[in-house]
């Protein structure tokens, strides 16, 4: 009888550490807002920048500095957004669940979120500015997946589904450079919308 009560005692613990994670990750307007915003980056993306371009994945890409210039204003810019109605929708969400959203089990999946991230960030950036315009899409979306599977064991399942999506297309906008936009619209805002609808709906308690 003390076992079986230790047992619960001990998965009732493990539950609650894994709810304000889980719950970063069940914000429906969070995935939605994202990926709206990340749709609006990359149409403002190509009519600005993208269009004019004769892009090759692993050979220079002649950019003026005004080009380069918006382009990293428009991906600041979306980040920032996507940030900022990150981080609104689940603290809402957080606080109508009357859950604390800041524990040991979030700041694991933050750090592991932001490895990956911060690596490819890096990366992206020294390739931007070397020339490379045309590898961006992809692998922002590779290290974007990365990150996900990374920090996936931290919380649904269903995010590791998604980083291996994201890697998918990323992979396939390195190899068909010409609309790697295209991928990473998709990527970044379709599946983003696509999970924030489904995803919680399928938790709804």
């Amino acid at each position: 009888m003390e076992k079986e009560q230790y047992l619960n005692d001990l998965k009732d613990i493990k539950e609650m550490m894994s709810r304000s994670s889980r719950f970063i990750s069940l914000s429906g307007g969070s995935g939605i807002s994202v990926g709206l915003i990340a749709l609006a980056g990359a149409w403002a993306a190509w009519q600005s920048v993208y269009q004019n371009l004769e892009l090759t994945a692993y050979g220079k890409t002649l950019m003026s500095d005004g080009n380069l210039t918006r382009l990293l204003g428009i991906a600041a810019a979306t980040l920032l957004l996507s940030l900022a109605f990150g981080i609104y929708f689940t603290t809402r969400e957080t606080k109508k669940r009357n859950q604390k959203i800041w524990d040991h089990q979030t700041r694991r999946l933050l750090v592991n979120l932001a490895i990956p991230l911060l690596a490819g960030g890096i990366l992206c950036l020294l390739l931007l500015f070397d020339g490379l315009v045309g590898l961006m899409p992809g692998l922002t979306l590779i290290f974007y997946g990365l990150a996900l599977v990374n920090a996936s064991k931290y919380t649904l399942t269903e995010l590791r589904s998604l980083g291996v999506l994201e890697i998918a297309l990323g992979l396939a906008a390195i190899h068909f450079v010409s609309v790697g936009l295209l991928f990473w619209a998709i990527g970044f805002g379709a599946l983003q919308i696509v999970y924030g609808i489904v995803v919680p709906l399928k938790y709804k308690p």
